[in-house]
């Protein structure tokens, strides 16, 4: 609101003596800020050698290379380190709360500067959010048994999947659910690391949800608990005519062992083909799923090779001597991303399977964590990553052989799973050639 544009003509008209309180209110605001900036000043000046040796320490004790702090070359010049402490003083000296965060802020600050990069998949993890983020890479977290994934369309997080018998479920939220509050504030602009951070949380506490379910076009508010997820990254089944079936929900440190606990118990009776479900499966370690496409791919085959800035390539091969050799059907969606594109990717370049469902996500980046060595991290994009084929498929994904929406109707009315069935048809066409 412009409150000059919305002043009464009372507050106009003023008599001779409060305009001359208001002088003297005047001369006293001037004398207060002369004396603020003085302090100020010699408060830049001492602020700006401590953040000069900081920075220069920094290039020293990370091997970053020089870090500027005179040229204003680099981010952290001096003109940069002045202009954070002006900020920061006019915070601690105007801000209409006298209780600020120090540590917040200065997470915000490197959280920022990741920010800068227009890259959602390089950030910053406080100490709070790199526990989150190992917990998920192991497997195991306290949540409420759901996937996000972020919606480029709309720029908002949308429940992927919502795993069996989790508070998730319990509670009604259903696939394809935009998010847009968590705990009645919005997630608007947030990454999808952030939404999920906020989401999960100590064990038997709650979260508030605010769901946009377009299907009905509603507005959904539910409560859920947090409990304890130990997740099923994998889970399989014996269909008719020998078909196994087998899902896997993303590659954590957990996945390999029981991807090949699954296959072991689906060979124990004849196996006459493979469905591999990578429906919403977002991604995860590029060394847990190269490891598993060792257990389908002929040794000696490039899996996935990847290409830094530099033009730097490293192939990541199959040193296995086993090979899977059955028909493969693999099942996509649009959310299939990052480890599940290369997995689909390798499978089909070397036509070992056929691809049902809808075109994949598009993520073909890799990204390294960074331990800086303080209970902080920062995850950055490092290379881009291509198929044996050489195609790089960053935003625009991978096309499936045979394309098939999703029902969604029907799978709310009888849990029927058209996507599913038509793999299982072009299965029975594989077998039958």
């Amino acid at each position: 609101m412009d409150f000059n544009n919305n002043m009464t003509e009372e507050t106009k008209t003023e008599d001779v003596s409060t305009a001359a309180a208001a002088n003297e209110e005047i001369i006293r605001n001037k004398e207060n800020e002369k004396k603020l900036r003085r302090r100020f000043v010699s408060g830049v000046l001492i602020g700006a050698m401590c953040m000069a040796f900081v920075c220069a320490a920094l290039g020293i004790v990370l091997n970053l290379g020089p870090i500027g702090v005179d040229t204003g070359s680099e981010v952290m010049s001096t003109e940069t380190a002045i202009k954070i402490r002006k900020l920061e003083s006019l915070i601690d000296s105007c801000y209409y709360k006298t209780e600020v965060d120090k540590e917040k802020e200065r997470d915000g600050l490197y959280k920022g500067l990741l920010s800068s990069l227009d890259d959602p998949y390089s950030v910053y993890y406080s100490q709070e959010d790199l526990k989150v983020f190992e917990n998920d890479t192991e497997g195991i977290y306290f949540g409420i048994g759901a996937y996000v994934s972020m919606d480029n369309t709309i720029n908002m997080p949308r429940i992927s999947k919502v795993m069996p018998g989790t508070p998730a479920e319990e509670a009604g939220i259903q696939a394809d659910d935009i998010i847009t509050e968590v705990n009645k504030e919005s997630v608007q602009g947030l990454t999808t690391e952030e939404v999920v951070s906020k989401i999960k949380g100590e064990e038997g506490t709650t979260v508030h949800l605010t769901l946009e379910r377009e299907s009905q076009k509603e507005t959904v508010e539910v409560d859920v608990y947090r409990k304890k997820i130990e997740v099923p990254t994998v889970e399989a089944k014996k269909l008719d005519d020998g078909i196994g079936y087998i899902q896997i929900t993303e590659f954590d440190d957990v996945t390999y062992n029981q991807f090949v606990e699954r296959m072991a118990e689906l060979k124990s009776d004849e196996l006459n083909g493979l469905i591999i479900d990578l429906r919403s499966n977002p991604g995860g370690n590029l060394k847990i799923v190269c490891d598993i496409a060792d257990q389908i791919i002929a040794k000696g085959n490039t899996i996935v090779y990847t290409v830094d800035r530099d033009g730097n390539r490293v192939d990541y091969t199959c040193e296995n001597d086993a090979k899977l050799d059955i028909p493969i059907v693999v099942l996509t969606n649009g959310y299939s991303a990052s480890a599940s594109e290369i997995l689909a990717g390798a499978l089909k370049d070397y036509g070992l399977a056929k691809l049902v469902g809808t075109t994949t996500f598009g993520k073909g980046i890799v990204q390294s964590v960074y331990d800086l060595n303080d209970g902080t991290a920062v995850k950055l994009t490092v290379s881009s990553y291509y198929t044996p084929n050489g195609n790089n498929i960053h935003g625009i994904g991978i096309e499936p052989d045979v394309e098939i929406e999703f029902d969604a109707e029907a799978y709310a009315e009888d849990k029927s799973d058209n996507q599913l069935d038509k793999a299982v048809e072009v299965m029975k066409d594989l077998l039958d050639k």
